[in-house]
């Protein structure tokens, strides 16, 4: 049975101990409700994605409080990362950063104080849209709840932080190529970014 807990510090510590231990929590993003586990839990990948019946070799982006967490993960972060993290974070920009050894990853900090205050709480976390692949995004927990109605048992709760307002999928801007390259263009405009790092 999926849990309703509301963003209350006390809610927000259980979501929190959820997914510490492992498990699917969906909660309010700054766009549509995002559902997702910890990213120090990435066995826990199959589950999400069993959930959102999602193919499994599609890439998810993790959402972080700030570039500091990403760095603390093991993930490279250059100046170029820091003017960006500055100017649009939180925000609707990921960036995607590089590790020694080789590997890249999105990363993102949404501008909703739900989502960061549970990030903050639980640690940088694996997410994607809370919604079965195809199928409509969800903007409040109760569309949450109907939309993974049949599979209680598999998301283990959502936070209830009202409703979102939907909206375009963030700019995505990888970092681990000179220039910087933008890979989608969103709500933050090539110019935007021209103004901060260099792009091809």
């Amino acid at each position: 049975m999926t849990d309703q807990v509301p963003p209350t510090p006390d809610g927000l510590d259980r979501a929190a101990e959820i997914l510490r231990d492992g498990g699917l929590v969906a909660f309010p993003t700054d766009t549509v409700y995002g559902v997702g586990v910890a990213a120090t839990h990435p066995e826990r990948l199959d589950a999400l994605f069993s959930l959102k019946r999602r193919p499994a070799e599609k890439r998810i982006g993790i959402l972080v409080a700030d570039l500091a967490q990403a760095v603390a993960t093991g993930w490279e972060a250059d100046v170029r990362a820091h003017r960006l993290s500055q100017h649009f974070w939180p925000g609707a920009l990921t960036l995607v950063l590089s590790s020694a050894a080789g590997e890249t990853q999105g990363f993102r900090a949404p501008d909703h104080p739900v989502a960061l205050d549970l990030i903050q709480r639980a640690g940088p976390i694996m997410a994607t849209s809370a919604n079965r692949s195809g199928e409509p995004d969800t903007l409040g927990a109760d569309e949450v709840l109907i939309a993974f109605a049949t599979q209680q048992d598999e998301l283990d709760a959502v936070v209830d932080g009202g409703a979102v307002p939907g909206g375009v999928p963030s700019t995505v801007v990888d970092l681990s190529v000179t220039p910087a390259r933008i890979l989608r263009e969103g709500p933050i405009s090539r110019e935007a970014l021209a103004e901060v790092v260099e792009v091809a």
